[in-house]
């Protein structure tokens, strides 16, 4: 989402489909409902796809890329959090409660930091916005979402499953470890808060796992939005041992 060097085109997916909340209400009713998958990574610069040149392979993404479409110019708002609440509801970021930054872990403080306390700066998102989970359920859609929420933490009226999502497997926090997340930067799934797992675990395969589960465990042939979003590549850029093995000369 973000990269000082490289932000340009990582922003380009993002901004084809922060329209979504605006047009998928007349876009479902004029023919028969998709099936919509979201899929979001984290600090990824532009040239970090294999498809766009990069030296680290995707072929994933890259297959995605040769059969679709692959777009050339991006605007974000600079920082993960704030691009995420555009993209969940089609606002400015200032609009949905996040100007500037959401809620993270904090501890001996009475109020939140990043509450400024006005209404363009609460570090949540506020309810003068309704995200593409609540229209799309609205709508007659199953909504799944697996991996970084970081769009309000502190009180569960802010979780995914308040704001439109029908089940949620991952991090409400902005950052965790990827192979043990725990204590405030830990799991949660649904409503519930969950013990650190156990090794091994990777959190871009727990998320992808929840994610095919959620869909698998679905019982009629209703539509489903999926909102797949991972916490890599943001820091603390914990990689698998044969993949460091891999690129070990590379960097």
């Amino acid at each position: 989402i973000r990269d000082k060097k490289r932000n340009k085109s990582i922003m380009v997916r993002t901004n084809f489909l922060m329209t979504a909340p605006l047009l998928m209400a007349s876009f479902c009713s004029a023919q028969e409902k998709p099936n919509v998958v979201l899929i979001l990574v984290d600090d990824m610069g532009y040239s970090d796809i294999g498809c766009y040149g990069s030296e680290i392979e995707t072929p994933h993404i890259d297959s995605l890329a040769l059969q679709g479409i692959r777009l050339t110019q991006f605007y974000n708002t600079s920082r993960s959090c704030p691009t995420r609440a555009s993209l969940m509801t089609g606002l400015y970021q200032h609009q949905a409660g996040i100007g500037w930054m959401s809620e993270d872990p904090f501890k001996n403080v009475d109020k939140d930091p990043k509450d400024w306390g006005v209404a363009e700066y609460r570090g949540a998102l506020n309810r003068n916005c309704v995200t593409i989970a609540e229209v799309l359920k609205s709508s007659g859609y199953h909504t799944y979402m697996t991996g970084k929420w970081h769009l309000g933490m502190h009180g569960m009226e802010k979780w995914p499953l308040q704001r439109g999502f029908e089940r949620f497997y991952g991090i409400l926090a902005g950052a965790c470890s990827y192979l043990r997340p725990e204590g405030e930067r830990g799991l949660v799934l649904d409503n519930e808060k969950l013990p650190a797992p156990e090794a091994p675990y990777y959190t871009t395969d727990a998320f992808t796992d929840y994610a095919v589960n959620f869909i698998n465990e679905q019982k009629d042939n209703t539509p489903f939005f999926l909102y797949l979003a991972y916490n890599a590549p943001h820091w603390p850029l914990q990689a698998k041992e044969a993949d460091i093995e891999k690129y070990y000369e590379l960097y």
